[in-house]
């Protein structure tokens, strides 16, 4: 029988804390790296320990600023690939330019499969990732993905506070899949949010699919960057005569910009929950936001990515 290879676990600076958590849940120690930058911005990394024949994880989200964090993981990847690691794989909680998976106009990249070639050429053997924007990305690799979700644990947070009367709204056609399951979950019906002639609709011309009268609605979204999407569903939600009592649940809580503030100051919005895929300092600091830790799920996922055992069976629906 051969034993499994020890688990190395590095992260890169887009979020320490996140790889700090996922090693504890290991009960193992962080690898030890440095990452400097040269005078005119270029990046310099050394990992201060021998990887030879190990199970390698470098953690790092690809959350503003973008590019960076993605040049510095694929700086990583690249060194480890070169220090004869058993096995690599790229640990992105968040999956930066994964909304650019298709070409909507003539002349536009697909940037999601170029970041997908990247990765793999600069030595990725495996991927961990959580809630894709377009789970069809996973068929940009030619590697192993582990795609992981946080709709389990964002549907048992909201299980836990018993709201009466609650729909499940996906804001737009896209979440609906997302939408759905996170209201089987619950037990809730669906409403889902769409563009189109029928139904009643805000200021800004978003319909409603499905009955929220007098009900307590709950959006799902795997992100929230600027915050005008679920802005919009909430406008119509009010105006289609919801309860003013507006849960939203994403994974990943992009929110750049003035978007914690436009959220927050909306007295429709009661609670905002999301985790911590991506740095989450000023979302916590916030009383209507819930930032839940999935530093667990990584690390279980590890864990078992290691014994090879099943992944996918962490999630139950």
């Amino acid at each position: 029988m051969v034993d499994d290879p020890p688990i190395r676990v590095f992260s890169g600076t887009a979020h320490p804390e996140l790889a700090r958590a996922i090693v504890a849940h290991l009960g193992i120690d962080a690898g030890r790296l440095t990452i400097r930058h040269f005078s005119d911005g270029e990046i310099h990394v050394r990992f201060e320990e021998s990887v030879r024949g190990a199970d390698v994880y470098v953690v790092q989200p690809t959350c503003p600023p973008v590019d960076d964090n993605l040049v510095e993981l694929m700086i990583c990847l690249d060194a480890l690939r070169r220090a004869s690691v058993r096995r690599l794989t790229a640990v992105i909680p968040y999956y930066g330019y994964a909304r650019q998976e298709k070409k909507d106009l003539p002349r536009e990249p697909i940037t999601a499969k170029l970041v997908a070639d990247l990765l793999v050429e600069a030595g990725a053997n495996r991927l961990m990732v959580m809630d894709l924007h377009a789970g069809a990305i996973q068929g940009f690799f030619n590697i192993p993905v582990g795609h992981l979700t946080a709709e389990t644990a964002l549907a048992a947070h909201l299980a836990q506070e018993h709201v009466a009367d609650l729909v499940v709204v996906s804001p737009d056609e896209g979440r609906v899949k997302q939408a759905r399951r996170v209201a089987s979950a619950l037990g809730a019906p669906l409403a889902v949010a769409y563009r189109g002639e029928e139904g009643c609709a805000g200021h800004s011309g978003l319909r409603l699919a499905g009955d929220v009268r007098g009900r307590a609605p709950l959006i799902v979204e795997d992100m929230i960057t600027t915050g005008q999407s679920v802005l919009d569903a909430c406008e119509s939600l009010m105006a289609c005569g919801c309860r003013p009592e507006i849960r939203i649940a994403c994974t990943h809580g992009v929110l750049t910009g003035d978007a914690i503030d436009r959220l927050v100051s909306r007295p429709e919005i009661t609670e905002i929950v999301t985790t911590d895929t991506v740095p989450q300092d000023r979302a916590r600091k916030e009383p209507k936001f819930t930032v839940l830790g999935i530093a667990d799920v990584f690390g279980e996922a590890i864990r078992r990515a290691n014994q090879n055992l099943s992944i996918s069976s962490l999630f139950h629906w």
